[in-house]
Parts: structure tokens; sequence; C-alpha cells
């Protein structure tokens, strides 16, 4: 190959992964869009079932974005509930009006996954208040730690968002912290492999290029809990992609 069909190369890769960022992004832009149309409609709201609530939002979604699908479950949890990681299934629960509730949804918008998840809180609990207002700011201070270390790995990610919960006086709620995210399906190209999880024994660098050569990228999760009141809050939304160095 020639110095000049190199340099091409390397250019048409760069426009492959900008153009790769610039989806996702769009992505998970338009799903906070659908968040906040959540909230302005006030979808999440005391004597509703969850199960309805999540159907609500999938029907919000198709109205502003035409989405008929989704590469995960549609999760919508309160109370209780809130306590369970994402591979529970606990039974479907009214909202009460004093409730904290959490959705986690994962849309497909144009083969581009999103996933996102926000808590919401009804009600005048302080502790409820305090526990939501922690997750973005130790979202933040978690993608701050994967910043400044070029080689992390995700099981070093993971011990570090356990000690900012810890730190901050809650338990957390996962056996991961985030998975990678791309184009669709996610699931089954990253099946059940550790490496693809921020998470125990998750030992490779998280910056490191995938199985066909592409960039990639990761999505954060928060999962506050306080077992002794009995509830939770979830945040996430992508790590490495759209925030400042």
């Amino acid at each position: 190959m020639t110095q000049e069909a190199g340099t091409q190369n390397r250019g048409s890769g760069t426009a492959e992964e900008s153009a790769r960022a610039s989806a996702l992004l769009t992505a998970q832009g338009q799903a906070a869009a659908l968040f906040a149309e959540i909230g302005r409609r006030g979808l999440v709201a005391p004597g509703r079932g969850e199960r309805e609530v999540s159907d609500a939002v999938r029907d919000l979604a198709h109205e502003m974005f035409g989405v008929r699908r989704y590469w995960h479950k549609r999760i919508v949890r309160s109370g209780p509930n809130t306590l369970q990681p994402y591979r529970q299934n606990p039974p479907d629960r009214i909202i009460g009006e004093d409730d904290i509730v959490f959705c986690d949804f994962g849309p497909l918008f144009a083969e581009w996954e999103a996933d996102f998840g926000r808590t919401f809180v009804l009600g005048d609990d302080p502790v409820k208040h305090r526990l939501r207002d922690d997750l973005p700011r130790l979202f933040e201070a978690g993608r701050r730690h994967f910043a400044a270390r070029p080689d992390i790995t995700g099981e070093e990610l993971y011990a570090e968002v356990v000690r900012l919960a810890e730190e901050a006086g809650w338990g957390f709620g996962g056996p991961h912290s985030g998975h990678l995210l791309g184009e669709f399906p996610h699931e089954k190209v990253a099946g059940a492999e550790v490496d693809s999880y921020i998470a125990p024994g998750s030992a490779r660098p998280m910056r490191r290029d995938d199985g066909q050569g592409r960039r990639c990228h990761w999505i954060l999760e928060i999962h506050l809990v306080d077992r002794e009141r009995g509830f939770g809050g979830f945040h996430e939304e992508l790590l490495d992609l759209g925030h400042p160095a």
C-alpha cells in the first residue's frame, strides 16, 4: 500500500468514526427530548401502573420519532421495585403519591441504539430528592474519573463508581455500571462477555477498538439504593461522547 493510500484509508476511518459518534449523539439527543416530554406531559403520576406508564412512553416515542423497536426491555420502576437490577422482573406496581420512579429505555433511532435513564420524585421526601440529585452528580464524578485515566479498565471504573456511591451514603444497586453501545443489535454483538460491561472482571482497557476495528463507546449507569428505606434511583447516558474533555 502506498503512503497516499494509507493516508486516505486513515482519513476514511476517521470520517466513519466521526459519523458513528454523531449518530450515537443524535440518538441520545432524541432520547433526552423524549424524557423531557415525559416530564412535561406528566406521564409519571400517582395512580398509574408501571406498565401503563411504559406503554404511554412507548406511544410517545412513536408519536415524536416514529420509534417502533427497542434493543432492551422497557423499564419503569417505582417504590421498592427501584431496588431491583435490570435483569429482575418485579411485578407491576401502582405508583404512589410520595413515590420515587425511574425509567430506563433503549429506543432505536434509525438503527442506532440509545440508552437513557432518569429518575422522577413525586412528593416532598427530602431523602428521595437528595438521592435523585446525587445521581447526575455521581455520574459526572465517574465520567471525570474515566476521562482522567486513558488506560482505565471496566473493573476499575466500576470500583470507583461503587466507592462514590458509598461515600455519598448510598448503596450501589447493580452488578455492573454500564456497557458498550453502538449499532443495533448491541445484545447480540456483546452477549454476556464481561469485557462488554463496566463490571468486576472486565480487565481490558475501555479505550479500544471492537472486533470490527471500530472504536468502543460506552454507557455509564448509576443505580443508587437506600435499602433501609426501600427505594433507589437510576441515571444513565453516554460516557465517552457529548461531554467536555
